[in-house]
């Protein structure tokens, strides 16, 4: 209530008769410039005339003491080509202390853009540094916030006399900082704080003004600045940042785009209104602001995020295709490994990656090679010229496999099984207990992890026709005490229709089988030659740890593996499975089961329980011809 009332008497007091003599008597000559009270009051008066929630006008009106003027010699040294004429103009003409400060901006920009040796020994230098020394609290705040970035670039020490008063003035003058200049500020001291050069003060106060002052906030690139530093900023700061790179996301151009959703990349905040807000303004942008660099980030951004927009891959990969010529080894790489992440196979972009990597194999490090592989094996993506890619893969990996980590040789091997390229040289290497030593240690999710992985290599040098020999799986790592893993809706509800399909003999169903080859199966059978179950618990099994019963298969009796099929064991808005899931139908049909595939989509239309059942036996039927036909 107060502050309603002092708004509407401080638009009404200069209309007011009394505010003029009020007026007159404050502008009258017996205020003398020694007064202290002077100033302040006189300061009070202008500031009453507005309206008292512009606060963000206090520092524009209070910028710097000593008003800025452009002078000619700050116009000439701007357009210096050399360190050595931004040098030369200050020795000819010299100014005052917030030129010399304008003087060293520029300099340091001309530093870094043509090199400058021995410019800090210049004496030319030194008198600039003197200057500003001398004269500092004259410099006008833009000024003084970009000369401390510009004495660090310069390379001038932390300890330098100039730099620890600017540092002072900043801390003096830090409530009369516009936003801006208090986002410039944070850019900087985050690079002292990596250079372990941090004013704890400085820090301190300046991060409770953001904190104080973040309403003020209206530029869509101080928002991406400050978010991309958020190792300084608070969890609330972060979330109001949010907020309002979410109310100003239609300003933003497509750089600002990129910098905020690295910055939230780089944090792991998956912030999904304020993603998809900024997939559709990209989207929005013509080509010509969509570099090569700035789509790689983005997709890179939105791998590491798992946030899928189709229409942004979409025009990711139609902004790369015409510029795959001009991408180097590194660009490819990184952008099949977060489209890989990302689930997402865009087959003529994939042909391209092959296609770069065929022509130019030599460019590419062992490690990008294996990152290559991984992420095609992860889409289940096989080059239309296999026969001229993989012989080029083998080659690259034969000098330095034996070297690489363990736990990226598992993968690398694991991805080749994927593929189905993989030799039993790579089997072997793998699969040995001093071997498998290496990859125990770390979480129980990873161990877990590697350890299935195991297991499918040991299958696949098994299974198929490779001639490796048979893995004991008691060599390979112990499986780990954990939870059960929880089932699914599909899992459940097909164990339910197959009870209702065996008239729920339990003897002649098995359901959640953990094989010895690492793979799970949702629901087995043994059917005779009408497709009638038959019990199995006296069968041989070699698919189970124990082997099964004495008694062999009977004659025209066929094992069945029912699989479920979810979401995520597809690639993204497609009916193609992931490399993993391929590899395990495979897999399972070389051990002697015909995979019965229940995909989630074709689940869910099915509404009542004898639908389920009919939908099951229909299944089985058409797979048990098709293998009979074979």
């Amino acid at each position: 209530m107060t502050t309603r009332l002092l708004s509407r008497w401080a638009r009404l007091f200069p209309r007011c008769p009394q505010a003029a003599v009020a007026q007159a008597r404050m502008q009258a000559p017996t205020i003398h410039p020694t007064d202290p009270v002077a100033p302040m009051s006189l300061s009070w008066h202008q500031l009453a005339a507005r309206n008292l929630c512009q606060g963000n006008e206090l520092a524009k009106m209070e910028e710097s003491p000593v008003p800025y003027e452009r002078t000619e010699l700050v116009g000439l040294v701007e357009k210096a080509a050399t360190p050595q004429e931004v040098l030369q103009l200050w020795a000819e003409q010299g100014g005052s202390a917030s030129d010399a400060a304008r003087c060293l901006v520029q300099l340091s920009l001309r530093v870094t853009e043509k090199g400058g040796e021995g410019i800090l020994r210049d004496p030319r230098f030194e008198n600039m540094l003197e200057t500003v020394n001398s004269q500092v609290s004259s410099v006008w705040n833009g000024s003084l916030v970009a000369l401390l970035r510009a004495l660090t670039m310069l390379g001038l020490p932390s300890d330098a006399p100039l730099l620890r008063s600017l540092q002072n003035e900043v801390l003096w003058r830090i409530r009369r900082l516009t936003y801006r200049h208090l986002t410039y500020l944070v850019d900087w001291v985050a690079f002292q704080r990596s250079r372990g050069q941090e004013n704890e003060a400085l820090t301190t106060t300046l991060l409770k003004q953001l904190e104080l002052r973040w309403t003020e906030l209206c530029e869509p690139r101080t928002i991406s600045i400050l978010m991309s530093r958020a190792s300084l900023l608070s969890p609330t700061l972060m979330d109001k940042l949010e907020d309002k790179a979410l109310e100003l996301a239609e300003n933003f151009s497509a750089e600002d785009i990129r910098r905020v959703t690295f910055a939230l990349a780089s944090q792991n905040r998956r912030a999904v209104p304020l993603l998809r807000a900024l997939s559709y303004h990209l989207n929005q942008k013509p080509s010509s602001e969509l570099k090569t660099p700035l789509l790689l980030d983005i997709a890179y951004a939105y791998g590491k995020l798992n946030f899928h927009q189709t229409q942004v891959l979409q025009r990711i990969a139609a902004e790369l295709l015409p510029w795959l010529s001009e991408m180097s080894s590194f660009d490819f790489t990184r952008c099949a490994k977060s489209l890989a992440f990302l689930k997402w196979l865009h087959l003529p972009l994939f042909e391209g990656f092959a296609q770069h990597y065929e022509s130019n194999s030599v460019k590419y490090s062992t490690l990008q090679v294996c990152n290559l592989l991984m992420s095609f094996a992860k889409l289940n993506f096989q080059p239309s010229k296999g026969e001229e890619f993989y012989p080029k893969v083998h080659k690259a990996l034969e000098g330095s496999f034996q070297t690489l980590e363990p736990f990226l040789k598992t993968d690398v091997v694991w991805s080749l099984c994927v593929l189905n390229q993989a030799i039993p040289d790579h089997i072997t290497s793998v699969t040995k207990p001093a071997f498998q030593k290496k990859l125990s240690g770390g979480s129980v999710g990873r161990i877990e992890n590697y350890r299935l992985k195991l297991l499918h290599i040991s299958a696949y040098g098994q299974l198929e026709p490779l001639g490796v020999a048979a893995v004991p799986t008691s060599v390979l790592l112990p499986a780990p005490q954990r939870k059960a893993d929880s089932i699914t809706p599909l899992q459940s509800g097909i164990h339910t229709a197959l009870q209702s399909l065996t008239n729920s003999r339990t003897q002649a169903l098995r359901t959640s089988v953990n094989t010895v080859y690492g793979w799970n199966i949702d629901g087995e059978l043994v059917v005779d030659s009408e497709n009638k179950p038959i019990d199995l618990e006296n069968l041989k099994a070699p698919h189970l740890p124990g082997g099964g019963g004495p008694d062999a298969l009977p004659t025209g009796a066929c094992r069945i593996a029912f699989v479920a099929w979810e979401f995520p064991n597809f690639c993204l808005r497609s009916k193609d499975l992931l490399g993993r899931f391929a590899m395990q139908k495979r897999q399972l049909q070389l051990a002697g089961f015909i995979v019965v595939e229940v995909p989630y989509f074709e689940w869910l239309e099915l509404k009542s329980d004898w639908q389920k059942v009919a939908y099951l036996k229909d299944k089985l039927g058409k797979a048990v011809a098709e293998d009979m036909a074979k």
